[in-house]
């Protein structure tokens, strides 16, 4: 369609232009000018092409150019303002109080650094507990590995205490939190900081010209359960091996 009204707006034009080299010349029209209405004097007249294209015309059927600019430039400053949040709160000096109670807001606290007296891992023990750390939960036990959203204010071999303990079991109870248990806690190391695998998004508007395509890889803390306080634990009780019976032959 779009093409169809630019051929006829050119033809139009085009039908215009040669109409106006086949005028009478400027004398003729004096003469006939002088005779009707002697009064009447006409000066050198030429068109100009304003005249011609007095009526100027979009010849583009797409009408959201704007738009579409608009659109971006609005998302490429949306995109800077968050990149700004990002590196105000990453450079922001926080007291140690704030530190403490944005970590308890997500379900941890640092405990220090890990020494090399210390003997943090400890055998397999039957028992398992659901912490909560920011939005995500998890079932652990003593010696699992968990991958979570970046922690913020610890660093590599730091201790830990997961305070968000929603239940625990083992093979003789189960307690339940309602929502958390208070005197519950599941001590963790951090083994190191690590980037996820790179997960690709891609915007689209059909009949717009409008693709966008852009990566992200999410910061991930890997954490490593040490101990869980809060419930009995079964101790395993010492079998006696069957004495042999010696038969006489």
């Amino acid at each position: 369609m779009a093409h169809r009204r630019c051929l006829r707006s050119l033809a139009r034009h085009a039908t215009a232009i040669i109409s106006l080299k086949k005028t009478p010349p400027l004398s003729a029209i004096e003469v006939l000018t002088s005779k009707s209405n002697p009064a009447v004097t006409i000066t050198n007249w030429e068109p100009s092409w304003f005249t011609l294209w007095s009526h100027p015309r979009h010849f583009s059927s797409s009408k959201s150019d704007d738009s579409e600019e608009e659109t971006e430039m609005e998302e490429a400053s949306d995109g800077e303002a968050e990149n700004d949040e990002a590196a105000s709160d990453l450079d922001r000096d926080y007291s140690p109080e704030e530190k403490e109670a944005e970590a308890a807001a997500i379900g941890y606290k640092v405990v220090g650094p890990l020494q090399r007296s210390d003997r943090v891992f400890k055998d397999y023990e039957p028992v398992f507990a659901v912490v909560q750390i920011g939005s995500h939960q998890f079932k652990v036990s003593n010696g699992d590995s968990i991958f979570t959203e970046r922690l913020k204010f610890c660093e590599v071999n730091d201790k830990l205490i997961l305070n968000k303990v929603l239940l625990l079991g083992s093979p003789a109870q189960s307690i339940v939190g309602r929502p958390i248990l208070p005197d519950a806690a599941v001590h963790a190391v951090v083994e190191e900081h690590a980037l996820d695998a790179k997960v690709i998004i891609f915007k689209k508007k059909r009949r717009k010209n409008y693709r966008r395509t852009k990566g992200h890889r999410q910061e991930l803390t890997k954490l490593r359960i040490t101990d869980i306080q809060g419930i009995e634990k079964p101790w395993k009780e010492a079998v006696k091996k069957p004495e042999k019976i010696a038969t006489d032959a």
